[in-house]
């Protein structure tokens, strides 16, 4: 079976995982695309719930300012060396989620540091929309929870689509790059700034 430089780095452009990965998984695959792209994200899954109990004490404040200077974000990013941290690619992913946040505003991390007091909140807001838009009852909590996965797909970082590849999340790029680092990789919190604005935090 023969594999091609343009496959491979398509497949590279694609899920960010190294050649050697890509090569294996369209050996894997039988050089279907799709079948390797879904090879490379189990695997990173798989390598980044094996990580998932290491401490992250090391790792990079990162920053971002936006062009024209009105938007500027500080975000730390978490790893298990320093030797990692150090790295091209880990520096990358901090620069690319300082901008990320900067495009995109989200509110929390992930959807557990989200108050539940918030999250009452905005179901109860759905669930009167819903229940005026004369839905029937047994349609309404559905609608409701809806919702709720929507909101929390809009507010919180890791769900939100990687504003460089809207076909992948922020949480999907940080599996695929603790599967090309080998280490356990967090990010644990950001400030955003806008001028004339509140500070988002």
């Amino acid at each position: 079976m023969e594999i091609s430089a343009n496959q491979v780095r398509d497949l590279r452009e694609k899920t960010g995982a190294g050649i050697m990965d890509c090569k294996k998984a369209l050996a894997a695959a039988n050089l279907d695309f799709e079948a390797a792209v879904t090879f490379l994200r189990e695997k990173g899954l798989a390598t980044a719930a094996k990580r998932a109990d290491k401490a992250t004490s090391e790792g990079r404040v990162g920053s971002y300012i936006h062009a024209g200077s009105k938007v500027g974000v500080l975000v730390e990013v978490n790893c298990e060396t320093d030797f990692v941290a150090k790295t091209d690619e880990f520096q990358s992913l901090v620069k690319d989620i300082a901008m990320h946040i900067a495009a995109l505003n989200p509110q929390h991390v992930k959807r557990e540091d989200v108050p539940q007091e918030v999250i009452e909140k905005e179901r109860a807001i759905f669930k009167t929309q819903a229940i005026e838009s004369g839905k029937p009852e047994k349609v309404v909590e559905k609608m409701v929870d809806g919702k709720i996965e929507k909101f929390f797909q809009e507010t919180c970082l890791m769900e939100q689509p990687f504003v460089k590849n809207s076909d992948t999340t922020v949480k999907d790029l940080l599996t695929a790059t603790i599967a090309k680092l080998g280490e356990n990789i967090s990010i644990r919190r950001f400030v955003r700034f806008k001028v004339g604005g509140k500070t988002d935090e």
